[in-house]
């Protein structure tokens, strides 16, 4: 399957999008801020959120519409988080599913919402009521709704593929406070295929898991994280569920397309320069390669070499060191882009300068195996810049 980086979520049939710039960005008009993506018919639905305590109005309002596991219809915001503004929260958030609902003729039960950015500030429902109203939702509308959602985001991020006679797309927003638990990142994503609810959500919390869950950019779950896949079988055909023979590659591909937008993410750091790969393999278990893989993608010490470009192997084996996974100390062997430096309890005979020197390609790939069994993992992050400082000194002012 092939990515199409200029697809978007309304690549597959029957989905359209739009958006528009309400006002609530500070950072000039013409700044998208406020968007829409609609199914012209009732989908399957399937989301994960953050597990943040401390999580956003958006996340019980979502938790309670999806009860049915079905949807019609998102609208999202950015520079608002709506995250701990109380009950004016869950009201506003609620008046935005009901405005959407209002206009295009669907329940307000099954408008998702979703809000991301400064958190503690009460979102201008004037702004928002007049943004919805001027929105104008069309098939070619996805990148607007992929720019509509970015808050310190360089770039846009959608995609698509194709799965048997299906199209699936999707974007995401993400560059800082950025380490997913749940599932400030969001992903939204829809197929023109019919599948089967509860197997929707099985494939997206499997895909999550491998994906959106292992990718950091500095170590803090956000109170609004949520991945959302909507299934309108506008495409026609069989409903896809656990016993069709599409099942395993239909999950393949929402797979790929959940590790593509996370790796974007990545890639979008705040001020960040490199993609960090963090691979481990030999652990005693899935889950404490994963583990590790969140801790190499959260140090600070070694997301800082990586920015400089050191071959500083000492800072993966102190991570290694510090971790709670099991480790055969003699069997941790650890790569940097593809050389070996540490193996046997001793570093060996690699030339730094080479390493170095592949250190300074856009994408740098750690490895490490830790020797005592079969699980394994890739997650990814980024190097820290001092422009990651300088973004978030200045976010909120």
């Amino acid at each position: 399957m092939a990515i199409d980086t200029t697809g978007s979520v309304t690549s597959p049939k029957g989905f359209t999008a739009g958006a528009t710039y309400a006002g609530m960005k500070s950072y000039g008009e013409g700044k998208l801020d406020i968007g829409i993506v609609l199914s012209e018919r009732m989908c399957s639905a399937a989301a994960t959120f953050t597990k943040n305590r401390l999580h956003s109005a958006s996340v019980d309002i979502n938790r309670a519409h999806l009860a049915d596991r079905q949807a019609q219809a998102i609208v999202c915001n950015a520079a608002i988080a709506n995250a701990s503004t109380g009950s004016r929260g869950i009201t506003d958030g609620r008046t935005m599913a009901d405005l959407v609902g209002a206009k295009y003729g669907v329940n307000a039960s099954d408008v998702l919402v979703c809000s991301t950015g400064v958190i503690g500030e009460y979102l201008p429902m004037d702004k928002i009521a007049a943004g919805i109203e001027g929105i104008v939702v069309e098939a070619a509308g996805g990148p607007a709704f992929a720019r509509s959602i970015m808050t310190t985001d360089t770039r846009a991020k959608h995609a698509s593929l194709r799965v048997g006679d299906y199209t699936l797309g999707g974007c995401a927003k993400g560059s800082g406070m950025i380490h997913p638990n749940m599932a400030t990142m969001l992903a939204f994503m829809a197929t023109d295929a019919a599948v089967e609810a509860g197997f929707l959500q099985e494939v997206l919390s499997r895909a999550v898991d491998r994906s959106f869950n292992l990718v950091s950019v500095d170590g803090d779950t956000s109170p609004s994280d949520t991945a959302i896949l909507l299934a309108n079988g506008a495409a026609g055909g069989d409903v896809v569920d656990a016993e069709h023979a599409l099942a395993g590659e239909f999950e393949a591909a929402v797979t790929e397309l959940s590790i593509y937008l996370a790796k974007e993410i990545a890639r979008d750091g705040e001020g960040a320069t490199k993609v960090i790969e963090a691979t481990v393999t030999g652990a005693a278990s899935d889950r404490e390669a994963r583990e590790l893989v969140r801790l190499l993608t959260t140090s600070y010490l070694l997301k800082s070499a990586v920015h400089g470009a050191d071959p500083n192997w000492g800072r993966v084996v102190a991570v290694v060191g510090r971790s709670t996974v099991q480790v055969s100390e003699p069997g941790v062997r650890v790569a940097i882009c593809g050389h070996e430096v540490f193996a046997d309890q001793r570093p060996t005979s690699f030339d730094p300068a080479v390493v170095a020197a592949a250190m300074q390609s856009t994408e740098v790939q750690i490895a490490v195996d830790l020797g005592v069994g079969s699980g394994e993992a890739t997650g990814w992050g980024c190097d820290l810049t001092a422009e990651y400082v300088s973004i978030n000194a200045d976010y909120h002012t």
